[in-house]
């Protein structure tokens, strides 16, 4: 009896874990649009970001084509993916949304990629809680492009987030501050089940779902190329 019990508490685990892998084509396509922003800022170290902001980031965020909404008067909405170091690896990924209620895209830009280095975990920690409000709840800065990291401010050294963004093929730090960062619950509870998005970040032990391998391989890849290069 026992082990008809315990086969079917097997067969309901493997049929969560299943479903919860089971990630909707919107999901599938931000997570390879991420990848492919990614890989484009990696690429351009000398006029995006400056490796040694790459090697330092605690987290890195990425939000393909974060547009200007209509609906929320002079600002942007987009959906992206976070992950985070875990010893010498990187996490699973968990999905976030930007709402950001003053302009800051790039001058004539409707949309632009994001790419966002945390450079500490405070502020993740506090997105983590409920949301975060940039520049409120966590520091927040337009990073140092290309070689102008060597003249980096006061405010960017401080800073626990760095902002970039990319729009028509220009680099550019970004101002998202007044913007709110917050988890896309509907999109981590496919992607994880009843996981919590912090288990998933500081966990080594959680799976990386198959649609996220490419992300987090380019982000290790990267990882060891720049550390390489020191």
């Amino acid at each position: 009896m026992r082990s008809v019990v315990a086969s079917s508490s097997a067969l309901l685990l493997a049929a969560a874990i299943a479903s919860a892998a089971d990630l909707t084509s919107s999901e599938t396509q931000r997570l390879s649009q991420a990848t492919s922003v990614l890989r484009e800022f990696r690429a351009a170290p000398d006029k995006g970001i400056p490796e040694n902001l790459w090697t330092r980031a605690e987290c890195v965020t990425v939000i393909p084509n974060l547009k200007k909404a209509a609906f929320i008067i002079g600002g942007e909405f987009g959906k992206g993916v976070m992950s985070c170091r875990t010893g010498n690896a990187w996490s699973a990924p968990i999905f976030i949304e930007l709402q950001k209620g003053s302009a800051g895209l790039q001058i004539g830009a409707e949309q632009a990629d994001l790419v966002l280095l945390m450079m500490n975990r405070t502020g993740v920690e506090k997105l983590l809680s409920d949301k975060v409000n940039l520049g409120a709840d966590a520091s927040v800065a337009a990073g140092p492009v290309g070689r102008a990291a060597s003249a980096s401010t006061d405010a960017q050294l401080a800073a626990g987030i760095l902002a970039y963004s990319r729009a028509e093929g220009a680099f550019a730090g970004i101002d998202v501050s007044g913007g709110m960062l917050r988890p896309d619950k509907s999109a981590n509870d496919h992607a994880y089940g009843a996981t919590a998005p912090r288990e998933v970040l500081f966990k080594s032990s959680v799976a990386v779902p198959t649609a996220a391998k490419a992300f987090v391989r380019t982000l290790s890849e990267e990882s060891r190329a720049t550390t390489g290069r020191k």
